[in-house]
């Protein structure tokens, strides 16, 4: 590893020292303005690119919505709240830990955009309308897989469409809200679950605070170190993660 870092720095200062002292550096320079379009072809590049801006400042809620995000931060929230630190840990913490477990349960389905439409779009080999078409696919496959048939049926009859014959005739527009209220209900399934032990110990300790006639005594102060300690012996986030992990379906 020296060796490697040693030959990367003598790199770097034979570069620097091939410059010109005097060579002026140059950067960059974007410029973004409102023109008169003379030509349909302006129009139209204007357009797309109106349309680019649109879906980058959507990117967030897409990444949100339409992956695991969603039920991954649910849960950890609902975890934070059954313990009862306060805002331990922090919520730039759950939301890091969110994205991070995100990017690796969705890391097959980010794969298969690149491979199928990213590269060949860069590539010229497709167009940019097929590259949007093979890029939904996995998408698609990935939100079909955790979509509950209840809620695609509800917004399907909804919709007031035709009841789709195949997973290919359900447009997008409605998958994605059938995909979201199933995150949800799936979401606050695990989070009962994780949340009924630490519901046992605040039962437990108020009746014996009560029993013990301590009852302006907050049941929460005392039941704390109890949480913690039996979190942290069943190696409580290991095992929030791992069911996290193993809730969707591949």
């Amino acid at each position: 590893m020296s060796k490697i870092k040693t030959f990367l720095g003598i790199v770097g200062v034979t570069l620097l020292s091939a410059l010109p002292v005097n060579a002026a550096m140059t950067f960059p320079n974007i410029n973004i303005g409102l023109q008169q379009a003379n030509t349909p072809q302006d129009f139209t590049n204007g357009l797309q690119i109106l349309i680019w801006l649109t879906i980058l400042t959507l990117a967030p809620s897409i990444l949100i919505m339409a992956t695991s995000f969603l039920r991954i931060v649910v849960v950890l929230a609902i975890t934070r709240q059954a313990i009862g630190a306060g805002n331990l840990p922090p919520s730039q913490v759950i939301t890091s830990l969110a994205l991070i477990l995100t990017f690796f349960i969705m890391a097959p389905t980010f794969n298969q955009i690149n491979e199928n439409a990213l590269q060949p779009y860069m590539k010229n080999q497709i167009t940019q309308q097929a590259a949007l078409d093979r890029g939904i696919i996995p998408i698609r496959n990935f939100m079909f897989k955790q979509t509950h048939e209840k809620e695609l049926a509800l917004f399907v009859r909804m919709a007031k469409i035709e009841k789709p014959k195949t997973k290919d005739d359900v447009p997008t527009y409605i998958l994605l809200p059938s995909f979201i209220l199933s995150e949800l209900k799936t979401a606050f399934t695990i989070g009962f679950v994780v949340y009924l032990p630490f519901l046992v110990i605040d039962i437990v300790v108020s009746s014996v605070l009560v029993s013990m006639g301590m009852m302006f005594l907050p049941p929460t102060m005392i039941a704390l170190p109890f949480k913690l300690i039996m979190f942290v012996m069943v190696d409580g986030w290991y095992l929030v993660v791992k069911s996290l992990v193993e809730s969707f379906v591949t």
